[in-house]
């Protein structure tokens, strides 16, 4: 396990050397008065382990670990404090641990087990993770993006083509996969396919459409499977990917969002290309579509606000354009434009995008916008006038 430490004081980096060869496969690969060689350092050797003291000269000990993390999610940070009252902010910041000076061995041992076990965790998700990935490419699987363009990924084959016999069999088919690993009931798929219909000659065209859909999706061999039962048909998938399952999936497991955890909010969020089945108009996808578009809005703004509160102002634009370019009658996203571009002192950004937002309600739902938004407008304006 390879260890770097850095505190100002150099008894206490002295102290915690002689206790950590004390102990069994510890290697100390240096340790530093400044903050600024042992953060250099920290991204040159790459520690397992960083024992960082918080109060440190020129930056603290938690703002340095915050840049470390930024750069390395995946750094071991044990926080070295006088003061229990710092052990609530360092966990905030998702560090593995902290010890209270002066150090006792037995407390150190403790945190050097929990580490390891850390340790030992990570190299073995690595492992499952590369046997995921080889198993994957030995076997046919399938991608497909249902947020924004519908799109198919087989075997490592972007855009395969899915050339439906009708449009029913299309519309029948996303129906049973929005509601996959479920028993949909043939008296609700003639309702949604065939509602003016006499029922005499229905139930064939039925089971000729599921026919049509079984021999589309033979060519991906056993990624599909439609069991037909008396009530109904349920569609089960065998390694399918799912954009949809695997956004909300990561927003769902996404740890508090902070420094450290950023890059993986990022990630997530990336995954969402545009609402769900976009290019279809089908009314019953509709309420599904509302629902991943409120966890989209919400998360974004969450994270845009975080971009805020921490000074990444450029950030934060560029978040909330695209919340706009998705959602064009957000008015929050246009507001956090209005105050941002207020904060830098662009006065003609301010001026357009109330002017945008005011032309996109009037011509979608002929409103004005909130008055709160407009409220505060006018005092911006006055303020501006009066310099």
């Amino acid at each position: 396990m390879k260890v770097i430490l850095v505190d100002d004081e150099c008894l206490a980096l002295d102290y915690l050397e002689r206790q950590l060869v004390k102990l069994n496969n510890v290697e100390v690969l240096g340790k530093y008065e400044d903050p600024m060689t042992g953060k250099e350092r920290i991204l040159l050797d790459l520690p397992d382990v960083v024992f960082l003291d918080i109060n440190l000269p020129e930056v603290s000990g938690i703002a340095l670990a915050e840049q470390l993390l930024e750069v390395r999610p995946e750094l071991n940070i044990v926080f070295v404090t006088a003061y229990d009252e710092y052990a609530v902010k360092a966990f905030e910041l998702n560090a593995l641990d902290y010890v209270v000076k002066p150090i006792h061995p037995e407390r150190l041992m403790k945190t050097m087990e929990r580490i390891q076990k850390r340790l030992d965790s990570f190299a073995k998700d690595k492992e499952r993770t590369v046997q995921l990935v080889k198993n994957a490419n030995e076997e046919q699987h399938l991608v497909l993006q249902l947020l924004g363009q519908f799109s198919v990924e087989f075997s490592g084959k972007k855009d395969a083509a899915i050339r439906w016999r009708t449009t029913k069999a299309q519309e029948l088919f996303l129906y049973l996969l929005q509601h996959r690993e479920q028993l949909v009931r043939k008296s609700i798929l003639i309702d949604l396919l065939w509602p003016d219909n006499g029922t005499e000659k229905i139930y064939a065209q039925l089971y000729t459409t599921v026919y049509h859909i079984r021999k589309t999706l033979d060519q991906f061999g056993k990624c599909f499977h439609i069991a037909n039962t008396t009530e109904g048909y349920i569609l089960t998938l065998n390694q399918v990917v799912l954009d949809v399952e695997e956004w909300e999936r990561g927003i769902a497991a996404a740890p508090p969002l902070a420094a450290a955890t950023l890059a993986e909010y990022e990630k997530a969020m990336n995954l969402y290309r545009g609402d769900y089945l976009k290019d279809y108009d089908y009314w019953w996808a509709e309420s599904e579509r509302q629902r991943l578009k409120r966890l989209w809005l919400n998360t974004s703004y969450r994270l845009e606000a975080w971009h805020v509160e921490h000074g990444q102002l450029d950030k934060a634009i560029a978040g909330y354009i695209r919340i706009i370019e998705e959602h064009a009658q957000a008015e929050e996203a246009y507001f956090a434009l209005m105050q941002l571009y207020a904060s830098k002192g662009n006065h003609l950004m301010v001026n357009q995008q109330y002017s945008a937002l005011t032309a996109v309600l009037m011509e979608e739902l002929n409103e004005q916008p909130s008055a709160y938004i407009t409220e505060w407008y006018k005092e911006w304006k006055s303020s501006v006038s009066a310099l």
